[in-house]
Parts: structure tokens; C-alpha cells; sequence
């Protein structure tokens, strides 16, 4: 019987310990990190504050392909500070939106407009929010903006912080971080097109390092609800390449 009791007690002796020892490991455990910490590690996984900072100039290539097979070429430039110029080329034939932070011009051939033309009111507040060369995260609080987590979500198959970030115009959007590798997966935003508010969702994949910092190579991009889809194929990055001011002026004529 003494042979039982001492079995039976070492037993709960051990269960007591290890169930002190989880008790202890679990509140020994590092703290919830805030949207400080979340933001912070992201900029150091990208390769850090300084040398996306010392990004002055950006120029980003590709092609795009569409659903029914469609496909174009891309490119994307921006220039500190407030400056973007894109153009998308279907067979030979180029479209253009360029803002110089202020005022914004556009040639769509695709829709008959073959001289250039002041870029519409809300297309153009869409432009200028997305001329932040190193990105809203970067000194969101002295570029007015607010960040806060929101939680988790699985993005790809991978669990992700998620970022709800409000800009200063106050349109909100949400931000995905991978807690593993601290890159960003995925934003959630609502856009304008022809006056009606389009929820997109955009993902990141195949992060490449360009003179020290992580571009994603593949964007994707799917309107909710709806059956759209692009898939973004980034060939080229340049890092500082010369962009003289009048890259960003009143668009040419198409080609």
C-alpha cells in the first residue's frame, strides 16, 4: 500500500511540476507585440530605415495578364517627392497616368482618349495616395497617418498580423504581416472606379533584394465580388535611376 501511495505521489508530484513548469513558460512568455513592434520589424526585414529612405527615385517594369488570356506591359515610376508616372502598353498601344503631386493628367486610348486629359478628381486622390515612394508605414505618425492591430488572419496558407492603417485622407485599408517572416503578404483597400467603391484585395509573393532591399516580384490583384483579375510579374527594379521632372508633367500623346 506504502509502495501505491509513493507511486500515486510521484506521479502528481510530476504533473504538479510540469504543470508549473507550462504555467511558468507560458507567463514568462515575450508579451503581445504592439503595431509598433509589428512595423518596426517589418521595415527591418525589408532591409532596414536607412536604405529605404535613401530610395529617391524608382522606376518598377513587368507584364500583366488578364483574364481571357490578355496581357500587357507595365511600368511604374515615382520620384520624391510626391511624383508617379504609370503606362500600361497593350500591342503596341500605351496608356498614361502621370501626377506631379498636385495636378494629374492621363492618355487612355482604351477608352478614346487620345490627348491628354486632367486626371478625374477621385482618380487622382487615388494617385497621389499611392506616390509614397518608401511606403505608408514608414513614419506613418509624422506622415499624419494612424496604424492599430486588428488581429490575425491566414493569408496563403500562413498565419499574418493584421494592420489596420487609416491614411490622413482618411481612407482605411488593412495591412497583412507574416509573423514569421515579417514581410508584407496581402493589403485589403476600397477604390473608385467610375464612381462606385471597389474592395481589392492584394497579394504579395516572391520578395526579391535590390540593392539591400525586398521588392515583391508577383502582385495579384482581385476586386471582390467581382470576376476581375490581374497578376503583376515585376521583371525589372531600379533602384535611383535618373527621372528628370518632366516625366511627371502633362502626359504625351498616345502612341
Amino acid at each position: 500500500m506504502s509502495r501505491h501511495i509513493a507511486r500515486t505521489t510521484t506521479r502528481l508530484a510530476c504533473l504538479t511540476a510540469a504543470a508549473l513548469f507550462a504555467f511558468t513558460a507560458v507567463a514568462a512568455k515575450a508579451p503581445a507585440p504592439t503595431a509598433d513592434t509589428i512595423v518596426a520589424d517589418y521595415l527591418a526585414a525589408r532591409g532596414g530605415l536607412a536604405k529605404i529612405r535613401s530610395i529617391q527615385t524608382l522606376r518598377q517594369t513587368g507584364h500583366v495578364y488578364g483574364d481571357a488570356g490578355r496581357q500587357g506591359l507595365v511600368m511604374r515610376e515615382l520620384k520624391r517627392p510626391g511624383k508617379i508616372r504609370f503606362e500600361f502598353t497593350v500591342q503596341g498601344v500605351t496608356a498614361a497616368y502621370v501626377t506631379n503631386g498636385t495636378e494629374g493628367w492621363q492618355v487612355s486610348p482604351f477608352a478614346g482618349d487620345l490627348e491628354a486629359k486632367p486626371m478625374p478628381e477621385d482618380a487622382l486622390t487615388e494617385a497621389i495616395e499611392q506616390v509614397d515612394i518608401e511606403g505608408p508605414l514608414v513614419d506613418w505618425k509624422a506622415k499624419g497617418h494612424h496604424v492599430e492591430l486588428a488581429g490575425h488572419e491566414v493569408v496563403s496558407g500562413r498565419d499574418a498580423y493584421k494592420l489596420k492603417l487609416v491614411l490622413k485622407s482618411g481612407s482605411v485599408r488593412y495591412e497583412y504581416i507574416d509573423v514569421k517572416t515579417y514581410l508584407q503578404v496581402r493589403t485589403d483597400s476600397t477604390r473608385q472606379v467610375r464612381g462606385q467603391a471597389v474592395h481589392l484585395t492584394t497579394t504579395y509573393r516572391e520578395h526579391k533584394r535590390v540593392k539591400g532591399v525586398l521588392f515583391p516580384s508577383v502582385i495579384e490583384v482581385t476586386a471582390v465580388e467581382r470576376p476581375q483579375k490581374l497578376r503583376v510579374v515585376v521583371d525589372t527594379v531600379e533602384i535611383n535611376p535618373p527621372l528628370p521632372d518632366t516625366r511627371f508633367e502633362r502626359a504625351k500623346k498616345a502612341q
